[in-house]
């Protein structure tokens, strides 16, 4: 075996070793796709009037950060 066959052999190691761990990275990613079934987090009943907008504490921090 010359000297390009031992570095054709190495590149092949590294390359077959590089797409075995990807593809262990995204089967270890897969069981995290799935939905889950947890229930909806509670929120607040729409406005009858319409609208949206709510005066929430965050929006509320978020004044007092932005006033000089």
């Amino acid at each position: 075996m010359d000297k390009s066959d031992k570095n054709m052999s190495r590149r092949r190691l590294f390359a077959g070793a590089t797409g075995v761990g990807a593809v262990a990275v995204a089967a270890s990613l897969m069981p995290g796709l799935r939905g889950t079934d947890r229930p909806a987090t509670d929120s607040a009943p729409a406005p009858t009037k319409g609208g949206g907008y709510t005066l929430s504490e965050h929006v509320k921090h978020y004044y007092k950060t932005t006033s000089l």
